[in-house]
């Protein structure tokens, strides 16, 4: 589907909103607060506005929920790398079902191991020890959960157009 500029930069801050109030809804694991919803918004701006939009989505969001204090600094990694390779995902393959494990991927093995020198430059030696270990996880956790929510709704709704495209 074709969508003009403003339409997608429109989708791209409603999803933004989404996944900042969805953080309302974030479940402590380690030093990290898993936001599974955050994962669900990567998955959908992957499908619906393609990667520079779903990391940009991603960091905005990051950054809101950092200002009020419903994030951590490591929002920033736990969302952004998974945003980026599930939207390059489905942009080069137009796999659903790849473009859920690109996010898991992207997510806890890049974002988790991303969270290491952040952890160490931003909140201390302390923070930094375990982060290696602590935060791959976690971010797993998360952004299992955020896949699995957004399989169910992109499936959902993919029958539902199919069933009124046989109409």
């Amino acid at each position: 589907m074709k969508q003009n500029k403003t339409q997608k930069i429109a989708l791209a801050g409603i999803l933004c909103a989404v996944a900042v109030v969805g953080s309302l809804f974030s479940v402590p694991v380690f030093g990290s607060k898993c936001a599974p919803i955050q994962h669900m918004v990567n998955i959908l701006c992957a499908i619906l506005l393609g990667p520079y939009y779903g990391v940009s989505v991603a960091f905005m969001a990051s950054l809101i929920r950092n200002m009020i204090g419903l994030g951590t600094l490591m929002a920033f990694p736990g969302s952004m790398f998974g945003a980026l390779l599930c939207g390059i995902m489905y942009h080069k393959t137009k796999n659903r079902w790849l473009t859920y494990i690109a996010e898991v991927f992207g997510t806890a093995i890049l974002g988790g191991l991303c969270a290491y020198p952040i952890a160490i430059l931003f909140m201390g030696k302390s923070a930094g020890e375990i982060a290696f270990y602590a935060y791959i996880i976690p971010f797993l956790i998360s952004t299992a959960g955020g896949a699995v929510l957004s399989a169910i709704l992109v499936e959902s709704l993919q029958k539902l157009l199919k069933l009124n495209a046989e109409k």
